[in-house]
Parts: structure tokens; sequence; C-alpha cells
């Protein structure tokens, strides 16, 4: 469990690092995909739920890791917040959606690209 656990919080950082990655070179994308986030039933409980999955390996293999402290709160929290969106309405997450869409240019998004990449870097070195 605590292996396949790591493996699970390995590949969050991997996919944090390639997420930021994106928004360096396909900024636009990531912003359509943003404004699509919870638009309907399927996307919004099929984000929160893939979410669920790495939130699991972080409280699992926090005792493990390098910052226990810290992956157990962001575990938690993401765990928690996930949970909390799917007992909301929806259209409340696509409208919170919306706004951070309409807040965030595609320019934006490639300005905090680094944010994703130290995010990610630090996930797998608390996990390796």
């Amino acid at each position: 469990m605590i292996l396949l656990s790591q493996i699970l919080v390995v590949f969050f950082g991997i996919f944090l690092i390639t997420v930021g990655f994106l928004m360096l070179l396909t900024p636009n994308r990531i912003w359509r995909i943003l404004n699509k986030a919870a638009s309907t039933p399927l996307i919004h409980f099929g984000e929160l739920s893939l979410r669920m999955i790495p939130a699991a390996g972080l409280i699992i293999y926090a005792p493990h890791s390098t910052f226990p402290d810290i992956l157990q709160i962001l575990g938690w929290f993401m765990l928690a917040t996930s949970i909390i969106l799917m007992l909301l309405p929806r259209a409340w997450h696509y409208a919170y959606a919306q706004k951070c869409a309409n807040m965030l240019s595609p320019y934006t998004i490639r300005l905090i690209a680094p944010l994703s990449f130290a995010f990610g870097g630090f996930v797998l070195f608390a996990c390796l």
C-alpha cells in the first residue's frame, strides 16, 4: 500500500510538472480547459473523483515522506475540498471556474507556469 501511494504521489508530481509545461507552451489550450471545468456533470464529478486519487496517495504516503506534515495537510485539503465541491451544486463550481478563467488571461497562465513546476518538484522531492 505504501509503494502504491508513493507511485501515485510521484505521478502527481510529474503531472504538475507536465501541466507547467503545457501552461508555458500552450496557455490558450489550458485556458479553454479551465473554462470547461465543471461544465457538465461528467466533467464535474470526473475531475473531482480523479483529484481524490493523488489526495489519498498523499495522505497514506505522508508519514514516509521528507515533509510528512505538509503532505498530510495537502492531501486532506484536496480530499476535503473535492468532497465539498461534490456536495455543493455543480453550478457553483462551474461559476467559480468561469470567474477564474476570466481572471486569468493566457499570458497570465504562462507567467504562473513556474509555480506548477515548483509545486511538482516539491512533491517529487518530498517523495523520493
